[in-house]
């Protein structure tokens, strides 16, 4: 997050694919607050955002940290809390044509937070 916040922070990022030739703009903001990583700052629990320029839907980030207590255990600014190796390593996957790295146990973590329908349900109607 460090490197995030230092050198590409409020950086405009135009992505072009088969279905945006022309390209679409994302912006990424780092809230300065990404260092504080106690789960008490209520208000600061995203650490940066993907926004897409155009529509102003984003993608919330947010940093995982170790449990210094609890080896292999690692928590969010919002109180989650995850087993390092439901995380790592990281699998390749595919997002709106682009690679991305996704977390380990992706299903059971999805299961975990939104219920057995996150992984069948294509559409969202919201």
């Amino acid at each position: 997050m460090r490197f995030l916040a230092s050198y590409y922070n409020m950086t405009i990022h135009t992505c072009r694919t088969e279905h945006a030739p022309r390209g679409k703009n994302y912006m990424l903001e780092v809230n300065p607050k990404w260092v504080n990583n106690s789960p008490e700052d209520s208000l600061n629990t995203i650490d940066a955002r993907w926004i897409d320029m155009l529509s102003g839907v984003f993608i919330d980030i947010t940093a995982v940290h170790r449990t210094p207590k609890r080896p292999g255990m690692m928590f969010c600014k919002d109180d989650h809390h995850y087993r390092e190796a439901d995380l790592f390593p990281l699998r390749d996957s595919v997002f709106e044509d682009r690679p991305v790295k996704i977390p380990y146990n992706y299903a059971e973590l999805l299961q975990q937070e939104y219920g057995r329908v996150s992984l069948t349900r294509t559409r969202f109607a919201g």
